[in-house]
């Protein structure tokens, strides 16, 4: 079946989203850089881009840049003094990302705030409220990240999550791994949020048996 999900994901971006010269140099760049290949796929930046726009956003944080791909498509979602701040861990990633959001003409619109994202995200107290929060980093600080996405969000901002599914993994209570440990842990956090109305959507595609969670916090 994985041959066929690409087939039709392939299918799609040729029909809805055409070829994209920033992007194609962002996946080059990264791979030519040994970053590894866990961006979200054309067809979900795609989603993102438009959802970030439904929601009328003007400031998005990101938590997990990696090389920026995903970051460059919410950051076109953007009005032109629109912000986005993504926070990533690793200083090469992000100097990768910086490369990149450069070549792509949005680099005076994002922010770039590399270290641990516990402790980014302690140190926004005084930060204006984000309309839209995209969480795609390690997935045992999900339930916190989605914690300080309502921190600092306000009524109607909207949160996904990447990665929550886990290629069924999910459903394994006595798992080891720390990723389905930590998605685990992140459903216990939204079953239990009056804060958040949220659901969550599996997706087969590229990027194989996945899903996402979508939020709104009340």
């Amino acid at each position: 079946m994985g041959e066929r999900w690409q087939a039709v994901d392939d299918y799609i971006a040729g029909k809805l989203l055409g070829t994209d010269d920033a992007l194609a140099a962002t996946l080059s760049n990264n791979e030519a850089q040994g970053l590894p290949p866990i961006d979200v796929s054309p067809a979900q930046g795609k989603m993102l881009f438009l959802l970030a726009q439904m929601a009328g956003t003007r400031r998005i944080l990101e938590v997990g840049t990696l090389g920026g791909y995903s970051t460059i498509w919410l950051a076109r979602a953007l009005p032109a003094d629109g912000r986005l701040v993504t926070l990533e861990v690793d200083r090469k990633h992000a100097r990768v990302a910086e490369e990149n959001l450069t070549r792509a003409g949005l680099a005076d619109r994002v922010d770039i705030r590399v270290g641990p994202a516990k402790d980014s995200l302690a140190a926004m107290a005084d930060d204006p409220p984000f309309d839209f929060v995209f969480i795609d980093a390690d997935k045992q600080g999900n339930p916190h990240y989605v914690a300080e996405a309502v921190r600092l969000g306000r009524s109607g901002t909207v949160i996904v999550v990447d990665n929550v599914v886990r290629a069924g993994g999910v459903l394994d209570a006595d798992s080891a791994d720390n990723g389905v440990r930590g998605t685990r842990a992140l459903f216990d956090r939204l079953e239990g949020d009056p804060r958040l109305d949220a659901t969550a959507v599996q997706t087969v595609g590229a990027k194989g048996w996945d899903g996402f969670v979508l939020a709104r916090v009340r």
